[in-house]
């Protein structure tokens, strides 16, 4: 387990409906996505996201690990679009954007 005590980090957090329609609309409607974030250098330190299969959250959590959310999320989208070939990968990115948008909030 992470020990997040000696960083400056948030948490933050973000959800997005599923397509109806999907075969994982069927188990959940919504995604949700954790981040933690340093706010000195505003890179993601680690994240989390609500699927049944752990290896999913795992796989999109490697995909974001070190990315700066300083300039916006062009870098996330395009690694996300590239590896992530699964449904719902739109509710991904609204989701993981909804943290984004909550840490910039706040840094605000």
């Amino acid at each position: 387990m992470a020990d997040w005590t000696d960083r400056r980090t948030v948490l933050t957090a973000g959800f997005a409906q599923i397509p109806k329609g999907t075969t994982l609309y069927e188990l959940s409607t919504m995604v949700g996505c954790v981040l933690i974030i340093d706010v000195e250098d505003d890179v993601i330190c680690d994240a989390s996201f609500t699927f049944v299969m752990e290896k999913t959250s795992d796989f999109l959590a490697s995909l974001l690990r070190g990315k700066s959310v300083a300039n916006g999320m062009a870098e996330i989208v395009q690694e996300v679009q590239e590896r992530f070939l699964a449904p719902g990968q739109g509710a991904v990115l609204q989701a993981i954007r909804a943290a984004v948008d909550r840490y910039h909030e706040r840094k605000r």
